[in-house]
């Protein structure tokens, strides 16, 4: 039982006692005193009948007619005159009446009240004496009603003590609950405040939650800096600031293979010629201050396209990552004007040659880094002959699909209502094992082929159709968590969140199926927390209470700077495989990772790795205590 429940149980019994030791004491005390005021009027009623009877000189027949009178003006049991021998000579008498008080309460509190005696006399001869007793049922009936009105107005007095009472305790509870629900919210990874109530006692507990609340929060800000800072050394160069070639490789991978990227998209290799000689001619210091004017020129694409990716893949050599379709030929020429403009203050002989292509996303990284070499060392061999800035454009032939947006968004359409639509299935599954989850991507048909999403995707987003086509997989994963009660879980997009009807939609699509409803994961991506997080927490806030959990995607080093993670209300976090890549072979790589699980537990968040491939990588993961992984090592060991 609750404190809260306890101390209303105890303040109502108190109520109570007291109001039955008021009743109670008030109902005796008011019977003790009609019973010593009936003793009081038997006695003088008998001593004023005795009185008038003496006055008639020992005459019976007067005796007995005043006798008679007395018994008939009065509410009297007997009226007896008894003779100087004690024996009866007169007596008028009725049974008892029942009166209005009930049989119980007459037998609870009885009134026995002792007979008036008086003794008579002729002169001075006595001559017997007279014996009245009064009917009790009146101060029975007197004595009722009394106790009935003191009972009322008692219980009118203690509903208003009760509700005061009440009123009382719900005051004292509201920062009770506030303490209560801050403890939970600590649990559950949030970190909030409490207002400080005026008692005295509560204001201490407050003021020692908060407290304690806020060195939480600053330990977590503080585990957060302390992971940048990580992330820095392990992930960046230290000179230019931007990804190393093994984490830029990392990162690639991971791009190919996402389902929410373009389907094409372009990769820009550039090369600061003839470092070595640089070094000697300018000196170490100013080849080093080139190297970051060209990495300054280099990196306002990322600060401008989102899911652009820098790295420096060797001394002179850089790549820029562009997730999108047509702009990779554009953005070589722009670099290569933007860096005409700047390098030359560094004196002549400063030269660069820029390789730039775009492909399907579905070739592997190796055709991409082939193929980017490849141009760059035609641009080089051709800044042989020419000297100064030399870009090569490579795109591959044929790419991509020439169909208008009205075509597309037909097809789509065809495709949802139609239902061509599966959902294939990946497991997640943890270290014993255990299925935890299948992870279950979109696939539609369009034309006469079930397409994944890095074909589709792009054009729903273009035809702004994702809100249609993630309800859908909502739908066909609730029908199958119906059929056989595994969890699964389905991606949404970012666009879909901006759509105003997507969340009612979704509620109500959730609200047909309650039991399925509590199998279902959502998965968004990390850019749901970074860009999109008020309508993050609105997403929870709804989804929450019906059982559904909710979950960050694609998640790197990016989380680390959510300021607000805490407050998210997630459930999950998958880490991306761009930060997991060659785990097992980087003691840095592997202290980043595991101070990332660290900081997320603190938040009571579970933590998946994405996109494992390696069974060391796999073994290294699970000795930094993710909760569980997927990807192809995890596909082909069930198999296995």
């Amino acid at each position: 039982m609750s404190l809260m429940r306890q101390i209303a149980w105890l303040v109502l019994g108190v109520v109570l006692a007291a109001l039955v030791g008021a009743v109670g004491l008030s109902t005796l005390s008011a019977q003790q005193l009609m019973r010593t005021q009936l003793e009081l009027k038997n006695a003088d009623n008998a001593q004023a009948l005795a009185l008038a009877l003496s006055q008639q000189k020992g005459d019976a027949e007067l005796i007995k007619l005043l006798v008679s009178a007395q018994f008939d003006t009065g509410a009297y049991e007997f009226v007896r005159w008894r003779g100087a021998s004690g024996e009866t000579l007169f007596e008028r008498a009725e049974p008892p009446r029942p009166g209005q008080a009930p049989a119980w309460f007459r037998d609870l509190l009885p009134i026995e009240a002792a007979p008036g005696v008086a003794q008579l006399s002729n002169g001075w001869n006595a001559i017997g004496a007279v014996e009245l007793k009064s009917h009790s049922s009146y101060a029975h009936d007197a004595l009722w009603q009394s106790s009935r009105r003191l009972l009322a107005w008692l219980l009118v007095v203690g509903i208003a003590a009760a509700v005061a009472a009440w009123a009382g305790l719900r005051r004292i509870r509201r920062p009770l609950d506030a303490a209560v629900a801050q403890a939970e919210g600590v649990l559950a990874g949030s970190y909030g405040q409490v207002i400080e109530p005026r008692v005295p006692e509560l204001q201490r507990l407050t003021r020692a939650m908060n407290a304690m609340v806020q060195r939480v929060r600053d330990l977590f800000e503080a585990q957060a800096g302390q992971l940048l800072v990580l992330r820095e050394q392990v992930h960046h160069d230290p000179l230019t600031g931007v990804s190393t070639r093994k984490h830029f490789l990392a990162e690639l991978d991971s791009a190919l293979q996402r389902d929410d990227g373009p389907a094409i998209a372009g990769l820009v290799l550039v090369r600061l010629r003839d470092l070595p000689g640089l070094n000697a001619r300018l000196g170490r210091s100013t080849a080093d201050d080139v190297l970051l004017t060209l990495v300054t020129a280099l990196r306002a694409y990322p600060e401008s396209v989102a899911g652009c990716r820098v790295g420096r893949l060797n001394g002179g050599d850089f790549a820029l990552w562009l997730p999108a379709e047509g702009v990779a030929a554009e953005t070589a020429h722009a670099l290569a004007d933007a860096l005409r403009a700047s390098l030359p203050a560094f004196g002549p002989g400063v030269q660069v040659a820029l390789g730039a292509i775009e492909l399907p996303r579905e070739r592997p990284s190796s055709v991409w880094l082939g193929e980017a070499d490849a141009a760059l060392a035609r641009a080089e061999h051709l800044g042989e002959a020419r000297g100064g800035f030399v870009v090569e454009i490579v795109a591959d032939p044929g790419v991509g699909r020439e169909q208008g947006e009205a075509l597309w968004r037909s097809q789509l359409h065809e495709a949802v209502v139609q239902r061509h639509g599966r959902l294939v299935e990946f497991p997640v599954r943890d270290r014993g094992g255990r299925l935890l989850h299948l992870e279950c991507p979109l696939q539609l048909r369009l034309d006469a082929d079930f397409l994944p999403a890095t074909a589709w995707l792009p054009l729903a987003v273009r035809a702004r159709q994702t809100a249609v086509v993630d309800l859908f997989a909502v739908d066909l994963a609730l029908r199958a968590i119906t059929a056989d009660g595994q969890p699964r879980c389905i991606n949404i997009a970012p666009a879909s969140l901006a759509d105003a009807a997507f969340l009612p939609q979704l509620r109500e699509l959730l609200g047909h199926a309650p039991q399925a409803a509590r199998g279902l994961l959502l998965d968004l991506a990390e850019a749901a927390a970074t860009e999109h997080f008020d309508r993050l927490l609105e997403l929870g806030r709804q989804l929450r209470p019906l059982g559904v959990k909710l979950g960050l995607e694609h998640a790197g080093a990016g989380l680390a700077q959510v300021e607000k993670l805490y407050q998210a209300g997630l459930d999950y976090v998958k880490l991306d495989a761009s930060v997991l890549l060659g785990v097992a072979g980087e003691a840095g790589r592997a202290a980043f990772v595991r101070g990332m699980v660290i900081m997320l537990r603190s938040l009571a968040l579970k933590v998946y790795g994405e996109g494992v491939v390696d069974a060391m990588d796999a073994q290294a993961l699970w000795d930094c205590e993710l909760d569980g992984l997927t990807g192809p090592w995890v596909t082909a060991s069930l198999r296995g």
